[in-house]
């Protein structure tokens, strides 16, 4: 059977709190995360909380990278969802543990949309044209 796409689901734990409370610092990070892993970037969309804590999300033509951060216990919870088999999800991983400064991690990998058909036969997205965005 071919899925129609992979969902990781990451918790990083014992990270850097400064980092999991700066929202700039965390769009920064997880747009080159999206990048090296040959992602689409449409949007991203990141918002600090008050007293702490980040949640923020890249809308990519792929799907998504999704991030919440509790600064004040070192952890994050990030779900990277991408549909076709062009991603490197592991590139993506890699490069938000070290940035993230995460000791400790897990990373639970999701078959998504198991469909039984050909390969020939499953599209995985649209061809993304800049002018399809809206204003």
């Amino acid at each position: 059977m071919k899925a129609l796409g992979k969902h990781l689901i990451i918790e990083f734990h014992d990270c850097d709190p400064r980092v999991l409370d700066d929202a700039e610092a965390c769009q920064d990070i997880f747009l080159e995360a999206a990048r090296r892993s040959g992602a689409t970037i449409i949007k991203p969309f990141f918002h600090q909380f008050s007293p702490h804590g980040v949640s923020g999300i890249i809308v990519i033509a792929e799907s998504h990278f999704s991030v919440h951060t509790w600064p004040e216990y070192g952890y994050c919870a990030i779900d990277v969802f991408t549909c076709g088999d062009d991603i490197e999800g592991d590139a993506a991983v890699d490069f938000l543990r070290k940035n993230l400064k995460a000791q400790h991690f897990s990373v639970m990998e999701i078959k998504r949309g198991l469909l039984d058909r050909p390969s020939s036969e499953i599209r995985y997205k649209p061809e993304y044209k800049p002018e399809m965005e809206a204003t």
